[in-house]
């Protein structure tokens, strides 16, 4: 397949196909802001970006803050994928770099709009973003609270966006798709490897005996990254066939964006116990 000659010098701007290319255009520059919420400006111009951003993130604020939980994960996930890439380990490499910097630019223009305009940020992060500070919510719900959003409202947008500049079709069984799932398996190590982590040792044992029936498992457990992805790739392939329908799009967008806020806002319900607040002691 074809594809615009160098994807290096796309991703510091907002890419042409949206502007100039495709019928999907139909979507004035300005509704598209809107609408999408990718700002030129916030777009990484690579994945070593994307990660050193995150990590500023992880340095802004305590450890505790529901955005640094998030950027932790994301960062995590972030360089392993940048290693897999790095061994060529996937069978479209532009297309998962494009992905990966359109993706996190997401982030970090609707963090960039919650600071100067909360009332315009996207439905999806605004339980995060609001409650970050929140005592009672673990680490973990802030962690999978932000992956809620990030994947299944903004992961939609990314694909769509990097298949019209790469001029592929979003379609399964290409190769795109095959990496795209490759991705899903190191996402799911890295998340079990972060639940793992939230009680270890004796707080871990002490939880299952004193608190059989309020642990994080019951709180996380609507949460599921495998099929958030694979429901994604399917809110991509509706956006995909909306493109020639940009009113039909930005509703179907809208009316997704304010299920996922939904969802975050059931992630975030305080689980805290007398075990967990002692942990906290001894951290």
């Amino acid at each position: 397949m074809s594809r615009l000659p160098s994807t290096s010098r796309l991703a510091c701007r907002r890419p042409r196909g949206w502007a100039e290319e495709r019928r999907w255009c139909r979507l004035s520059r300005a509704t598209f802001d809107r609408t999408v919420g990718l700002m030129s400006s916030a777009l990484p111009g690579s994945v070593s970006e994307v990660i050193a951003r995150l990590q500023a993130i992880e340095a802004s604020a305590s450890p505790a803050d529901g955005v640094v939980s998030f950027a932790r994960l994301y960062r995590e996930v972030t360089q392993g994928v940048e290693a897999e890439l790095g061994r060529r380990a996937f069978l479209d490499v532009p297309f998962l770099e494009r992905l990966d910097v359109v993706f996190a630019g997401l982030f970090f223009s609707a963090l960039e709009t919650y600071e100067h305009d909360p009332a315009s940020t996207p439905s999806a992060w605004v339980p995060l973003f609001s409650q970050r500070a929140r005592r009672g919510i673990a680490p973990l719900q802030f962690a999978l609270a932000g992956m809620n959003a990030h994947i299944n409202r903004d992961l939609p947008v990314a694909l769509v966006t990097t298949c019209d500049v790469l001029r592929l079709d979003l379609r399964e069984g290409s190769p795109e798709h095959g990496d795209f799932e490759r991705v899903d398996v190191l996402l799911s190590e890295v998340e079990a490897h972060v639940k793992g982590s939230y009680l270890t040792g004796w707080l871990a044992w002490v939880d299952r005996v004193v608190h059989p029936l309020h642990r994080m498992d019951d709180v996380v457990a609507m949460w599921d990254v495998g099929r958030a992805r694979d429901a994604a790739w399917t809110n991509g392939q509706a956006l995909w066939a909306l493109r020639d329908q940009p009113t039909l799009a930005a509703d179907f967008l809208g009316a997704l964006d304010r299920m996922v806020g939904l969802a975050s806002r059931g992630l975030l319900i305080p689980a805290d116990s007398v075990v967990h607040k002692l942990g906290r002691l001894f951290r």
